[in-house]
């Protein structure tokens, strides 16, 4: 039985049904990982990391959690401009490190995808009705939020929605889904922005004393939570099949958006805790917060607006990794082929999509979703230490294999890539360890009774 066979090293070139439509160009990619980037981190995390763990040396906390993910990225880079193909992290690892893994990386980055795209939904829901409210409407309460008994709530219903009407806007094709994507990219960094200068001038610096009121363990702390906030550049390597230069466009798109969100994330850290003592910023709009506190109301009402745009783009480009994530396993055979079927029409995996689509909207619909955060913070460490060490191992083994780009100092960058990636994983919580560790064995189980069988690389001995 070998659970660590590894799929030949070739690009697949896909006919017929299965054809993925090339339409995307290095901007395209960039505003995908702006998008994907920029939403409930920014909007949401900010004040909760500040309160509870690391205070004004919350900045600190982005910056480590910014270092962490430059590394990885320049390791994702190398891959996805190597082997431009749908699967990220599980495509990369089926060449590097053989089936088992593969599929338990493939498996792990369905958590991160689905549950992130849960949690998101749910705080879009928040943010939405809070406008709603600012023109004097409000939900029925039974309809306002997950399951709840004490709160009178049955099921969210706007997260339900917007689900559903991002799982159709991907089923109208990929070039209509990135422009879609940079209109509403454009307005949140316009938000963003706004909030910057606007708060700059409202700055106390005798706020960001004690700059470290919970001490350097609190920052690490909010470093791995504020990970979150990092999470998506990855997803632009899921769209490898649908970009028309890969190799040049992948590690721009991938490099760039992240540089722009770093900065970003630092800007608004300083100034949201330079505005607000950071024991008052323990709220769900952080951001919003702020410019109320300094009676800037009306701009406070705009980034509402903005936050909404934001995180509509962070849903829109994880139920995209994730249906390009199951259209590549499926097509290895690991999951039922019908998942890799295309649309002759608009080239898109809609099966997949709606599938996607339904079982999300279901999980923030019923579900209390409030503790997820760190499960999907978790899965994306575990994804970004594969996918370094896998840089090493190609490099041995296909040392001559064509590279678009070239992680630098081979192999300290990737070590260290994977070992900062590691160290924040320790820092999270008990809890989420053993939620990552029953879904890894849920997966395995499902390897076990269908993968290994129903393989592609099974059926060719």
């Amino acid at each position: 039985m070998d659970l660590f066979r590894k799929k030949p090293l070739a690009i697949p070139q896909n006919a017929g049904s299965e054809k993925l439509s090339k339409t995307l160009g290095a901007m395209d990619l960039t505003m995908l990982g702006v998008g994907a980037i920029i939403g409930t981190g920014i909007f949401v995390m900010t004040g909760v990391a500040a309160a509870e763990h690391a205070g004004p040396g919350l900045v600190l906390s982005f910056i480590i959690a910014g270092f962490a993910c430059v590394l990885s990225a320049l390791c994702y880079s190398e891959f996805a401009s190597t082997l431009p193909v749908s699967g990220s992290a599980y495509a990369y690892s089926y060449v590097a490190f053989g089936e088992l893994l593969a599929w338990v990386l493939g498996w792990d980055l369905v958590l991160e995808y689905g549950v992130a795209a849960a949690a998101v939904s749910s705080g879009w829901s928040g943010y939405f009705q809070g406008l709603l409210e600012g023109f004097g409407l409000h939900l029925p309460t039974a309809l306002s939020g997950a399951y709840n008994a004490d709160k009178g709530t049955f099921i969210n219903l706007p997260a339900v929605i917007i689900i559903l009407l991002i799982s159709y806007l991907l089923t109208r094709g990929v070039k209509e889904t990135a422009r879609f994507n940079a209109v509403m990219v454009v307005i949140k960094i316009s938000v963003v922005l706004l909030f910057i200068f606007t708060g700059v001038f409202y700055v106390k610096p005798e706020n960001w004393t004690p700059f470290l009121p919970f001490g350097f363990h609190g920052v690490m702390n909010g470093a791995a939570t504020v990970f979150f906030a990092y999470i998506g550049f990855d997803a632009i390597s899921t769209a490898a099949e649908e970009v028309k230069r890969p190799q040049r466009d992948l590690p721009i798109g991938i490099i760039s958006s992240l540089a722009i969100c770093t900065v970003l994330y630092i800007a608004v850290s300083l100034v949201l805790t330079g505005i607000v003592p950071f024991q008052n910023l323990n709220v769900s709009d952080p951001v919003s917060f702020a410019l109320r506190f300094v009676d800037q109301n009306m701009i406070a009402g705009l980034i509402s607006i903005g936050a909404i745009a934001g995180m509509t783009t962070v849903l829109l480009v994880m139920l995209f990794g994730q249906t390009r994530l199951l259209f590549a396993i499926s097509r290895d055979g690991l999951l039922p082929q019908s998942l890799s079927k295309v649309s002759p029409k608009t080239h898109t995996p809609v099966r997949s999509t709606w599938m996607v689509g339904g079982i999300i909207a279901v999980m923030t619909g019923f579900v209390p979703l409030d503790k997820l955060a760190d499960l999907t913070s978790i899965g994306t460490l575990f994804a970004f230490l594969v996918v370094s060490l896998g840089v090493i191992v190609l490099r041995r083994t296909h040392s001559d294999l064509k590279r678009g780009f070239r992680v630098p100092w081979v192999p300290f960058i990737p070590i260290l890539s994977a070992l900062t990636c590691g160290y924040l994983m320790t820092n999270l919580g008990r809890h989420t360890w053993i939620g990552f560790l029953v879904w890894v064995a849920i997966g395995l189980v499902i390897y076990w009774l269908y993968g290994y069988r129903r393989s592609n690389l099974n059926s060719k001995k």
